[in-house]
């Protein structure tokens, strides 16, 4: 049932992320149309909407006939001021890009209606590096929308001046598309669950360049702890190897940042050259359809082929960044741990994880792993949230590491 506020919805960005809120909106019942500059992404629209109906079909979201309605109603365009001339709601999910970001914003607050709410998509760029470009009217009506791909969880964040009005009325939007909304207080790179996938996938793709691990031995470890049926390559396929290259092009803080960039760019460079993008070029790290993960004895073969303890590493740099997250307030640990098995399908969450392990035992991994890169930060927060006497999971005020 469509909220009051919102009848229409228009969809800045054609590609794969845009297509699929686009067919989730109006499943729920809202009038969708769906811009883009370039002919060539429009044309591959019905292609992506019939893809992303054939897997809500299978799911058992809804039957055949849903699908094929929102695809006939759905309006494509390459002129903006149409496509934005009488809608209560943009996304915009173009290409991750800040400039690109910032050009696209200033110009759709000179077309949309005055009362339009403007949303971005966008996780690894903050709302607060975007919002600038727009009237201080329209800042008001300004946030982050951010889907999940294959997931019911959509992040709602405020930027510096958005009306918690706006907030609450996009709260209500995401209920009634039957998805979950995470409402956070402050912005946070990554948000919540991309501040502790992105990192997961940073150590995927450095294990497999620095030849630890094939991509199987890794996904695979990943899947069979997780509990999940897709590891960290199958879902740099499902986002778009462009979309992972195009973040990592993008300056970042954090100090992991530039010491990584130079051998995740050799890893993906080459997939960039054969245009090999992932699932919907059909090749990237797998090949498709038919990838080998999705295969049903992939799991009954050997986890964490040799010596190297593959979900060990990922392990520690998952619950880390959860830490992460927790002490800089971003959300409690309660909240981190239902946001991850939300978005992800994940049996269990980092908090949970951690309590399995203990505190202690976890901070030994937690030594180890940082004495060989792959956890690179300043250890004094992370390891005085673990020896607190008021934290549920406390440790010795002295930990023995190897």
């Amino acid at each position: 049932m469509v909220i009051k506020e919102i009848n229409s919805v228009c969809f800045v960005g054609a590609g794969t992320i845009g297509c699929a809120n686009a067919m989730v909106a109006g499943l729920a019942g809202y009038r969708v149309s769906v811009y883009d500059n370039s002919p060539e992404n429009l044309a591959l629209v019905p292609q992506r909407l019939a893809a992303i109906g054939t897997y809500v079909v299978m799911q058992g979201f809804c039957p055949q006939a849903a699908v094929d309605h929102v695809i006939a109603q759905l309006v494509l365009t390459d002129n903006l001021a149409r496509a934005t001339k009488a809608v209560e709601l943009v996304s915009e999910s173009v290409f991750e890009n800040l400039e690109i970001k910032r050009q696209v914003h200033s110009q759709l607050d000179a077309l949309c209606p005055p009362e339009t709410i403007i949303t971005t998509n966008t996780s690894s760029l903050l709302v607060s590096q975007i919002e600038d470009v727009v009237s201080a009217t329209r800042a008001k009506l300004f946030a982050a929308l951010h889907s999940h791909l294959g997931s019911t969880l959509i992040d709602i964040v405020p930027g510096p001046r958005t009306d918690p009005a706006t907030l609450e009325i996009l709260e209500r939007y995401v209920i009634s598309l039957d998805a979950v909304p995470l409402v956070l207080k402050k912005e946070n790179p990554g948000y919540v669950v991309n501040a502790m996938l992105g990192p997961i996938m940073t150590a995927a793709m450095l294990m497999l360049q620095r030849r630890l691990g094939s991509i199987e031995d890794i996904d695979r470890a990943w899947m069979k702890h997780q509990g999940l049926p897709i590891g960290p390559f199958g879902l740099l396929d499902l986002f778009g190897i462009n979309l992972i290259y195009g973040s990592w092009q993008q300056p970042r803080p954090a100090a992991d940042y530039a010491a990584n960039k130079a051998e995740i760019m050799a890893l993906l460079m080459p997939y960039i050259k054969r245009q090999e993008l992932g699932r919907l070029t059909g090749k990237g790290f797998y090949t498709y359809p038919d990838a080998a993960f999705e295969d049903s004895d992939f799991l009954k073969q050997t986890t964490d082929a040799g010596p190297y303890p593959h979900y060990g590493v990922l392990r520690t740099v998952l619950v880390h960044n959860a830490i992460l997250l927790a002490i800089k307030e971003i959300a409690a640990p309660t909240v981190i741990d239902r946001a991850w098995i939300t978005a992800t399908g994940a049996q269990r969450g980092p908090f949970e994880i951690l309590d399995e392990l203990g505190a202690e035992q976890y901070a030994k991994h937690l030594a180890t792993h940082r004495r060989d890169g792959w956890v690179n930060d300043d250890p004094n927060a992370v390891d005085a949230y673990l020896q607190r006497c008021d934290c549920p999971h406390a440790i010795p005020k002295k930990i023995e590491t190897p």
